[in-house]
């Protein structure tokens, strides 16, 4: 059951930027949770946006709205530094700062049990080099919940996350290794599905040329090459309520938007070995495969490529 006196014990990270509406209903949760420290990264407005600095200002007034013991810290940057280089360097700057966190995203909405879980598993794991994450996120769509409170996994949830500092310095915002690991397939051994390991070293490569404005998708990368494994919980303990046209990755249709929620109960059940749920990770990859626009068929991503060639060659005419 959830405890609404417990505090987080946590610093907690917020990702913001130019949607007040979302940022605050995470925010309220936040409040609830009452964590030490609260770290706050915002991106600029676009120029070519009108309107953006203002919303842009509105949203960053959640700084002014912290009303329990908490030290506040910003990041926001006066330029638009785009999502990859402002979310990898605003949590660069927080791990200089700290040595772990959780971290949320302005429309990740979490379950009020989903700090204890992080605060829990940070400590239980921090000296745990295999571990490279902790999940709010259960997206397997498994119809039997885990005998345990919480599973390993190979898959990357980052809505509603935790890791420490020792982690994220693994982090290659770069890729620079991706030229040899894609030649020498060494990805490919990862993940059963072919439809998958297809997508994933495709995304991949139009990543390492960016082409791609993400930082989540290094991230993916980086877990994978140190051959890291997720903590993720029997039930799901986020939603996430961004989906829509504003949403800069989830403009979309999904069967992930807006999932429910199920509190955890504690005390936590821990596994008995740190081993990747088979069945569990089969599942995910069979339902990201289904979700409409998710993972493409390989002569979708050819002709994507094809097309994106042809616009290349006309602009350089």
């Amino acid at each position: 059951m959830a405890d609404s006196t417990y505090k987080c014990k946590t610093p907690v990270v917020m990702i913001i930027f130019n949607r007040a509406d979302t940022a605050n209903a995470v925010f309220e949760i936040v409040r609830k949770a009452q964590p030490p420290k609260l770290l706050l990264i915002g991106d600029g407005a676009r120029q070519n946006k009108p309107g953006e600095l203002e919303k842009v200002l509105k949203t960053r007034e959640i700084a002014q709205k912290v009303d329990w013991n908490c030290e506040v810290l910003t990041c926001f940057s006066d330029e638009n530094l785009g999502c990859k280089k402002r979310i990898s360097s605003g949590l660069d700057w927080v791990f200089s700062l700290v040595d772990r966190a959780i971290i949320l995203e302005d429309d990740c909405k979490p379950a009020a049990t989903f700090f204890r879980f992080c605060d829990e598993m940070l400590e239980r794991y921090k000296d745990d080099e295999r571990i490279m994450m902790v999940s709010g996120d259960e997206q397997s769509g498994a119809k039997t919940p885990a005998e345990t409170s919480y599973y390993f996994t190979k898959h990357v949830h980052i809505w509603g996350w935790a890791t420490w500092a020792r982690a994220w310095q693994k982090n290659d915002t770069a890729m620079k290794d991706w030229p040899e690991i894609n030649r020498k397939k060494s990805l490919e051994q990862l993940f059963k599905h072919k439809r998958y390991n297809f997508y994933w070293c495709h995304y991949f490569g139009i990543l390492y040329e960016n082409r791609v404005n993400s930082w989540a998708g290094p991230w993916v990368y980086s877990v994978w090459k140190e051959s890291g494994l997720s903590i993720a919980p029997k039930t799901n303990l986020i939603t996430n309520i961004g989906f829509g046209e504003d949403a800069t990755h989830t403009s979309g249709k999904s069967i992930y938007a807006e999932m429910k929620t199920q509190e955890l109960e504690f005390p936590l059940v821990h596994p008995k070995y740190v081993l990747a749920d088979a069945q569990r990770d089969e599942l995910e990859m069979k339902n990201r495969c289904k979700d409409d626009g998710r993972l493409p068929y390989p002569f979708d991503m050819l002709a994507s490529l094809l097309k994106w060639f042809i616009i290349r060659r006309i602009l350089k005419k």
